[in-house]
């Protein structure tokens, strides 16, 4: 289980998640930031508010900032991947396809099994809140970084 997949259960299990008929509220600022492990993301990232929904649930997310230059490893998701971008300017690429720009409001779905990346713009910074849902646990597969030159256009 990645990183952020552990984290988004955790914070649930912490704000009462999983009780049978319960509403769980996780109050602002109740669950730390936590910065993008080296392992998955180039650059400095910042990972807010994770969540992850109890079973027979199984969608989880969180809001992701990345800073200029900033992104994902190549990576896959078993069941798809939407990103709603809340700020900046980004990138999004699936591979073999030329990049696409993001900009606030620009909602994408990346169909599953999909290999892609995503991240800032290299001047700029950029937002978005990822949701995904999870196969065995796992929302999903983490590759090879993106190259500078893969990453600039090159």
């Amino acid at each position: 289980m990645s990183l952020l997949a552990t984290a988004m259960s955790v914070s649930m299990v912490a704000a009462g998640a999983g009780e049978a008929g319960a509403i769980a509220v996780a109050p602002a600022g109740s669950k730390p930031s936590a910065a993008g492990p080296a392992d998955y993301f180039t650059g400095t990232v910042r990972i807010d508010a994770p969540f992850q929904a109890g079973a027979p649930a199984r969608v989880g997310g969180a809001t992701v900032t990345f800073e200029p230059g900033a992104r994902t490893a190549w990576h896959t998701h078993p069941l798809g991947q939407t990103l709603i971008v809340t700020a900046g300017i980004g990138t999004v690429q699936e591979w073999g396809r030329p990049a696409q720009t993001l900009r606030p409001g620009d909602t994408v779905w990346i169909p599953p099994g999909v290999k892609h990346w995503h991240g800032a713009r290299a001047d700029v910074a950029m937002t978005h809140i990822a949701i995904a849902e999870a196969v065995d646990g796992s929302p999903v597969t983490w590759m090879e970084p993106v190259t500078d030159a893969q990453y600039h256009g090159r």
